[in-house]
């Protein structure tokens, strides 16, 4: 068994909803669902487990610049992770969209139940600072902007 399938074996053992989806997993958060990403550490000292948060929110290139200006003002205030901006396929008139993304990274000793509960308690804090923080920058536009 690899680390991601003993990581979703754990997380259900706690009661969390957790489904195999590719190469990751779908975490079921509180309001939204995150992609749950594990593997070794190269290093041989635990799990390195990444997260993923779709915001569903989109970019069009042309407004990449103030975007991405706006996005780093807002990863400055944030403690759990980060916001990027993920390329999507061209469309059939070659623009380009991106996708604004939280992500974070978080390094467990091993699977066992406190690293476990580590994960649980980074993974809730990640989703609430990043959902407040975009849903305050949009509901007052001054961080978009920039």
């Amino acid at each position: 068994m690899n680390e991601l399938e003993r990581l979703v074996t754990e997380l259900q053992h706690r009661g969390h909803e957790v489904e195999r989806v590719e190469d990751g997993a779908l975490l079921s958060g509180r309001n939204v669902q995150l992609a749950l990403f594990a593997e070794a550490d190269a290093l041989g000292e635990g799990v390195i487990v990444r997260a993923h948060l779709d915001l569903d929110l989109y970019v069009d290139e042309d407004a990449l610049p103030d975007v991405m200006l706006g996005v780093n003002l807002l990863n400055q205030g944030l403690d759990f992770g980060a916001l990027n901006l993920d390329p999507l396929e061209p469309d059939e008139d070659e623009n380009v969209m991106f996708a604004v993304l939280g992500r974070t990274t978080l390094l467990l000793r091993d699977l066992g139940d406190v690293e476990i509960a580590r994960l649980e308690r980074h993974l809730e804090r990640f989703e609430t600072e990043v959902t407040e923080t975009v849903e305050r920058s949009l509901s007052g536009n001054q961080h978009l902007k920039a």
